[in-house]
């Protein structure tokens, strides 16, 4: 099939808006013109991070920020807590060891949150550690984990910064940055953004800056007091941007605004509780016992395996969905429902997902899936 409806956790869909922006004659990212966008660019970043603190736009991945962090916030030989529980928080792990740094895994059940009294433990039997890492939303298990308390946590029995991968949690939860006092936050432009791959966004606090100044790691790319004195202080790049991802950026954010904030959260919140119920309703099993609003993580039904549902629902009903990863990938599915997903996709996506279980072997009542997501509706009304 030609179209498709992709409901995957990133990527995302992109709103027409934007596809219609990128589509626009290219500009130089060295005239006024450029400068001017980008301008707005970072104070809607800033906007949608809450934060004053400087916020960078990164030519990159997600995984590049994840590397900037690590290297321009830490010294040679530092010992880092990085909390695991899935596939991105164990991405920070292999950052940190990557370049040598002492990296002390703090162990979480796939599927699970952190244990904060772990958490504690570990930092008081590591009072040199610099910095902790997480990843609040672990896309690969739907798991939101509680940063409230965990900073909390960091704060009291540590001297380390907190480093958080918000790439499906930015622009899904209200995560005020400089409220909540997060030293370091990331994001992604295929997530909540819903533009495509290729831009990165990384926001820092006093303590990491300062942190920045003695870093004594290699870096030329990913220098980020090069960049920041580009960005704030230039409104440029250091290095080439993607132009036209920055222009379709400031279109979504312009689209973020106008829907107002706290409406983009409870969207996420709703098409959440939806997508939820839908696949209770199927006969699945939900896999975090704190879900994320930016995905709906779910096992299959025994007898059926997840790749071949992931495998029909694309080639058949034209709806891309994703699998697990690791061990959890014969058994789970991963939908998403961040960006400019409606009410109207997700029923959509539902109705393949119901036909999808039932070639897959799944004996389905039709219409319960989307009977429930619209009930989960109805009652949100």
């Amino acid at each position: 099939m030609t179209d498709s409806l992709l409901l995957s956790p990133g990527p995302v869909q992109v709103p027409e808006r934007a596809r219609q922006a990128m589509a626009r004659a290219l500009i130089h990212h060295r005239t006024p013109a450029f400068k001017e966008l980008f301008l707005e660019v970072q104070q809607g970043l800033q906007w949608v991070f809450q934060t004053e603190n400087p916020l960078l736009t990164l030519t990159c991945s997600g995984t590049g920020a994840f590397e900037a962090a690590m290297i321009n916030f830490s010294r040679r030989g530092d010992t880092v807590l990085a909390i695991g529980g899935g596939k991105f928080g164990e991405r920070w792990s292999g950052v940190g060891r990557a370049y040598g740094l002492n990296v002390v895994d703090v162990p979480v059940v796939w599927g699970n949150a952190v244990d904060l009294d772990l958490l504690g433990d570990l930092l008081e039997q590591h009072p040199e550690a610099s910095m902790v890492t997480v990843s609040l939303s672990e896309t690969s298990t739907g798991v939101l984990h509680p940063i409230e308390q965990l900073v909390e946590v960091v704060r009291s029995r540590s001297e380390a910064i907190l480093l958080v991968d918000g790439i499906t949690a930015v622009g899904v939860h209200d995560i005020p940055m400089d409220e909540l006092d997060i030293d370091v936050m990331v994001s992604g432009s295929q997530k909540a953004f819903g533009i495509p791959p290729g831009l990165a966004f990384l926001a820092a606090g006093d303590r990491a800056w300062e942190r920045a100044k003695n870093s004594d790691h290699p870096r030329y790319y990913f220098d980020l007091l090069r960049e920041r004195k580009k960005q704030m202080q230039d409104g440029q790049t250091a290095f080439t941007p993607a132009i036209s991802l920055i222009v379709a950026l400031r279109e979504v954010l312009e689209m973020m605004q106008e829907e107002g904030l706290e409406q983009v959260f409870a969207r996420h919140a709703s098409l959440a509780r939806a997508t939820r119920a839908a696949v209770i309703a199927l006969g699945m099993t939900l896999l975090p016992d704190r879900p994320s609003n930016g995905l709906t993580a779910a096992l299959v039904p025994d007898g059926v395996h997840a790749p071949d549902v992931c495998k029909t629902i694309r080639d058949v009903y034209g709806v891309t969905i994703a699998g697990g990863q690791e061990q959890l990938k014969p058994r789970l599915i991963r939908i998403g429902h961040m960006g400019f997903v409606t009410r109207h996709d997700v029923m959509m996506g539902l109705s393949a997902l119901e036909l999808a279980l039932a070639d897959c072997g799944h004996a389905v009542t039709p219409g319960v899936a989307v009977a429930a997501a619209q009930q989960s509706f109805a009652k949100q009304a």
